[in-house]
Formats: C-alpha cells, structure tokens, sequence
C-alpha cells in the first residue's frame, strides 16, 4: 500500500533557502512538498485553495509576516498544522506565534532530523519546540507560576491541559473524553483559577514545564 504522504508548504521569502528544505524534505518517504510561497498574502491563499497538511513558515515575510499569517490560518482552517521556523529565537516572537496557534516553533540552526521530527510531529497533531525555545518557555513558565497558588491539577484536569496545549477544541476534547463541551469548559474555567492562568500561551508554557507535551 502506498504510504500517505505529509503535504508540506514551504513559506519563505528567500529563494534559495526553500530551494534546500525541499530538497532535505523531498528525501523522506512520506514527505512531499505541494508548493513554495514567499509571502504572507500568498501563504494564506495557498492554504486556504490546497489544504497542505503543514506549513513550514518563516516569520520576516512582506506583506503579512509569519505571525500574522499563521494566525489568519489557524482561524480559518485550525486542522492546518503551522511550524515556525526562523532566524530568531526571541521570547516575544515566540509568544505572539504560541499565541497565533503555531503547533511547533524551531530555530534555523535546527538539525535537519529535529525539522523533519517536528514536521511529522504537528502532522500528528503534537505541539514541538526547540531545545532552545522550550528553554525560554520554561524560564518564563517558571517565573510566572512561582507566586501561582500551588494547588494541584485532578488526573482530568491534566488531561485536558493536554489537549489544550496541542490545539485541541473543547468539542473535540469533550469527543475524547466522552464529556459534554460545558463539562469541559467548566474544568478548564477550575483549572486556570487553581495556576493563575487566564490564556492558552501560557497553559503550553505550564505544559511543557510538567512534560505533557513535547
């Protein structure tokens, strides 16, 4: 049987670079790369005619940059996976693309297994960081939450932070779960009282910190 490949678009406004992500990604079997965009306007369009399973995004691109652009995608069409992959590892970019909806954000001294990893990874539906960016994440986490309450999660509860830091819906956590959509909300309303947390940003920062994602 014929192995379901990946859908990947390339969205970079340097040439040249895209030009060697296709030819790292288009070795790996269940890989393909379906087009290569070079700006943010374009990026959306693309997405929004062809579907790709994940969009390998640069942030510094005319018109709209990464953020903006990932953003508009993970409203539009939440089951497209987005993966950053800059030239900058700065806090503040990072939180504006966690914020946006990213599922994975690396730096481009990346290793090429570690992108290919994350590619398939956000596929799956799995958030993925790098070494480097999870350890920004974590140094925030932990000065955010070091005047927290220190009350503990219920096994349910951590469940369902889970879910939240890998995008999931609450319907699609409820399905899941087999909980109704306001049981889950409920626990999510408990939860962000009990760690003094009121966004999705910092619940995957409070995530990572506890290895609930990768």
């Amino acid at each position: 049987m014929p192995i379901k490949k990946i859908r990947i678009l390339l969205a970079d406004d340097h040439t040249i670079f895209r030009q060697g992500l296709r030819s790292l990604l288009e070795t790996e079997k269940d890989m393909e790369i379906i087009g290569e965009t070079a700006t943010g306007v374009e990026t959306v369009r693309f997405v929004q005619n062809q579907r790709p399973d994940v969009v390998v995004m640069d942030i510094g691109m005319p018109e709209l940059n990464g953020i903006q652009a990932s953003s508009m995608i993970k409203s539009q069409m939440p089951e497209v996976g987005v993966l950053i992959l800059s030239m900058s590892g700065d806090d503040e970019y990072i939180d504006q693309a966690i914020s946006a909806g990213v599922s994975a954000y690396l730096v481009k001294d990346t290793v090429a297994s570690e992108l290919i990893a994350a590619i398939r990874e956000v596929k799956k539906g799995n958030a993925f960081f790098s070494p480097s960016v999870s350890k920004i994440l974590l140094e925030k986490q932990k000065n955010a939450l070091f005047n927290a309450p220190r009350k503990t999660l219920t096994l349910r509860e951590k469940q369902i932070i889970q879910f939240i830091a890998d995008g999931k819906t609450s319907r699609e956590i409820g399905e899941y779960l087999h909980i109704s959509t306001r049981t889950v909300d409920k626990h999510r309303q408990q939860m962000m009282e009990k760690l003094g947390i009121h966004d999705v940003a910092s619940l995957t920062r409070f995530a990572l910190t506890k290895g609930l994602v990768k």
